[in-house]
């Protein structure tokens, strides 16, 4: 290839491998190698590729990225990845993920990578959840590495993840978390833990809106709003009329065995009593599902405050918000788990767990950049095509 030809966005790597700027190779190329020179075989991005690309291929646990990557030496030393006729082992991979990438400053590179790839929209929903590496718990103790996310579930990107140190929790990563990201505009979702008054307030100072749902950790606020619909309710069942002051929104689904329906209601009247900063609606959700395999149903019903205004968000499109925030359940935590085999892979030493959980991220975002939603499918495609994997991470776009 003549390199001379290069346009202004592209790079060229020591291997002649040629990349865009601000392409996840080039991101990679930033992470510190802390290894000395001396005995040094691969380059840190080299090792980071082949492990991308064999995760993408449908591997997840070091012995198989080293076999993904065996068996296709040749194809790989054509790609220019490799560059000489041997391949890395298992524990080269270990040591990379255990000591040799610091997770931290990993995740906040790669947190970078995917804002920028983040698609401006008029109103962007943000979802945040923490979940646990259940394959990081080490045997005899009960807990493992936590980590704390926000995810956009329509475009299928972690935007922030950071650990919660064993000694803290979520309530105390948030407004670290919420400080990396630009609020403007945008509708942050969490569950009951996240129901804070000093995360609502840091929310709205950021020209950000908040949706909370509320439960025991709350009591009085809890309290309120439970007693505020128990009239309303009760009118509902009796045929009577709601108040003025409140809205009611159903909505039916059928799907996967199951027919869901869905009722919120929104009233106003609890802005000038509740103790919260910027409340301007409170609700109350109520989910019925019958399912079909059981012959049974299930009813759920929970509460919750925000402070998008009747006009900016009806119950219509408060229902339609809190269906949406289980895309981080659905979208993001149940693919690592069951498709990526999160829990399922043993990393219990050094930082490999949280390492392996962003190599996780970054394998949903790139198939979700092609629109290919079935992730399992999305990676035997990518098992055959090495090359097109390659591809997405040497580009932008």
């Amino acid at each position: 290839m003549d390199y001379t030809q290069l346009s202004p966005t592209q790079e060229v790597d020591g291997n002649g491998l040629v990349f865009e700027m601000g392409s996840l190779y080039e991101f990679f190329m930033r992470v510190q190698d802390v290894r000395s020179a001396k005995g040094k075989r691969y380059r840190l991005a080299t090792l980071l590729v082949l492990m991308l690309l064999a995760k993408m291929g449908g591997e997840d646990k070091p012995s198989g990225i080293t076999d993904w990557v065996a068996e296709r030496k040749e194809q790989l030393m054509v790609l220019k990845i490799l560059m000489r006729d041997a391949v890395p082992c298992h524990m080269t991979y270990r040591r990379v993920l255990q000591e040799i990438v610091d997770a931290q400053g990993f995740d906040v590179l790669i947190s970078q990578y995917h804002q920028q790839r983040l698609k401006e929209e008029q109103e962007i929903l943000l979802a945040m959840d923490g979940k646990t590496l259940r394959g990081t718990i080490p045997f005899g103790e009960l807990r493992g590495t936590h980590l704390l996310a926000v995810y956009v579930p329509k475009q299928g990107l972690v935007l922030v993840q950071a650990q919660v140190d064993h000694k803290e929790n979520e309530i105390v990563v948030a407004p670290q978390v919420l400080r990396q990201i630009n609020l403007c505009g945008a509708i942050i979702i969490g569950d009951a833990m996240h129901t804070q008054r000093e995360a609502s307030r840091q929310i709205v100072e950021a020209g950000g809106h908040f949706l909370w749902f509320v439960k025991g950790n709350q009591p009085r606020t809890l309290w309120a709003i439970e007693k505020l619909f128990i009239h309303e309710v009760c009118n509902l069942r009796q045929g009577a009329s709601l108040s003025k002051e409140v809205q009611m929104c159903s909505r039916v689904s059928k799907g996967h065995g199951r027919l869901e329906t869905r009722m919120l209601m929104t009233s106003t009247l609890l802005n000038d009593y509740l103790d919260w900063p910027h409340v301007a609606q409170v609700f109350r959700l109520e989910r019925t599902v019958w399912h079909n395999r059981y012959k049974g149903k299930t009813r759920e019903i929970v509460y919750g405050l925000t402070d998008l205004a009747p006009r900016q968000a009806n119950s219509a499109r408060l229902l339609a918000l809190s269906r949406e925030y289980w895309g981080i359940e659905n979208g993001l935590h149940y693919r690592r788990d069951v498709t990526l085999h999160e829990d399922a892979t043993r990393l219990t030493i050094g930082q490999s767990g949280h390492n392996m959980a962003i190599l996780n991220n970054l394998v949903l975002g790139l198939c979700l950049r092609l629109n290919l939603n079935n992730l399992a499918q999305a990676r035997r495609h990518f098992c055959a095509r090495p090359d097109q994997a390659l591809k997405l991470i040497l580009e932008t776009q």
